[in-house]
């Protein structure tokens, strides 16, 4: 064997040497992302928002900076339209989703399913429900097969109705009102049915819709409301009525996420639920002061009695049926029977 191929095999055995001894991480950080782009709808003025912010920090500082997030609030990357986020997500436009299902329900129905009018009446439900495998293990894994990971589930808050003509009191005071809604065509019939004329928009577009009374009406948590000022654009009655409170999933794209190592998947979902914790106790506490907190602002707020919320829910059977059906019928008997089984305890 000549000199010179000697030199050149120990040379490359040397430079093997030295590959195995690189943690292993080092390996894949070439093929990392110098920014994973997230979408939110909100920015972190909103628990929406700031669940996000804290997941980013938490994740960049437990990776000491190999895994980078920045957000993009205001659905920026899908110019507003947050009912565009998850085929973005598929076209890899978006890497990173912190937001509500039924935003995406136009790309897959079936996750809209915690969404149905009044299925979780209330926080107690909606807690033993997410503690359930009905999420941990069915909605996952559907979550999956739309082509993200899910990390873990935030709150973003029951939804309330607020309009700038009258309280409603009953189904039927809906009648006429323009009520702006998420492009969610269960949320449109639910308003349908009960008279309402509901309108399809972004609610980048909502807010000067509402302020020049093109729409009388919109419906989101009172902590929404809040922070949005909403009170300043003509709202001047909210009935807290509690019709719906989706989940905040945190959610990676598959082809990211199966470029990290497993110790970064880890520790990235380790964030994610923590970040989850620290957004839902948000939500709740703001939920604790929102009725105070809105009538100080000069709104006319109405918390419905029993009998009252009976008729809201009598109103909303049709479209429930239509889109239990039409979502994931077996995963809703299932959420049925955990609500129940709250009602007796």
């Amino acid at each position: 064997m000549s000199t010179r191929r000697i030199v050149l095999l120990r040379s490359l055995a040397a430079a093997g040497s030295a590959a195995i001894g690189l943690p292993r991480f080092a390996h894949a950080q070439g093929a990392y992302k110098a920014e994973y782009k997230m979408s939110t709808v909100v920015p972190p003025a909103f628990a929406w928002g700031k669940g996000g912010e804290i997941f980013l920090t938490l994740v960049k500082e437990r990776t000491n900076g190999r895994i980078v997030i920045k957000q993009y609030p205001g659905a920026s990357l899908v110019q507003g339209q947050q009912d565009r986020e998850f085929s973005a997500m598929r076209q890899g436009v978006i890497d990173v989703l912190c937001g509500a299902p039924i935003n995406w329900t136009s790309t897959v129905p079936q996750l809209g399913v915690f969404t149905l009018p009044f299925l979780m009446p209330d926080h107690k439900a909606w807690d033993a429900v997410m503690a359930s495998s009905l999420v941990t293990k069915d909605y996952f894994e559907m979550v999956r097969k739309a082509g993200a990971e899910p990390l873990a589930i935030g709150e973003t808050g029951y939804r309330q109705i607020s309009n700038s003509k009258r309280p409603l009191l009953k189904p039927d005071d809906l009648k006429g009102l323009k009520v702006r809604v998420v492009g969610s065509p269960m949320y449109g019939e639910i308003m349908s049915s009960m008279g309402a004329n509901p309108t399809f928009m972004s609610w980048a577009d909502a807010q000067p819709a509402l302020a020049s009374g093109a729409v009388d009406a919109q419906e989101n948590p009172l902590e929404v409301f809040l922070a949005a000022k909403v009170h300043t654009l003509g709202q001047k009655y909210v009935t807290k009525w509690n019709y719906s409170n989706d989940i905040l999933l945190f959610a990676i794209a598959q082809p990211v996420w199966a470029s990290w190592t497993p110790a970064d998947q880890r520790i990235v979902r380790e964030a994610a639920l923590d970040a989850a914790k620290q957004q839902t106790l948000l939500v709740r506490k703001l939920f604790a002061e929102d009725v105070e907190r809105v009538s100080a602002l000069g709104v006319n707020v109405h918390v419905p009695t029993p009998a009252e919320m009976e008729a809201w829910q009598i109103a909303a059977r049709r479209p429930y049926a239509r889109y239990k059906a039409q979502t994931e019928p077996r995963m809703v008997s299932g959420i049925e029977e955990i609500v129940a089984k709250t009602r007796k305890a």
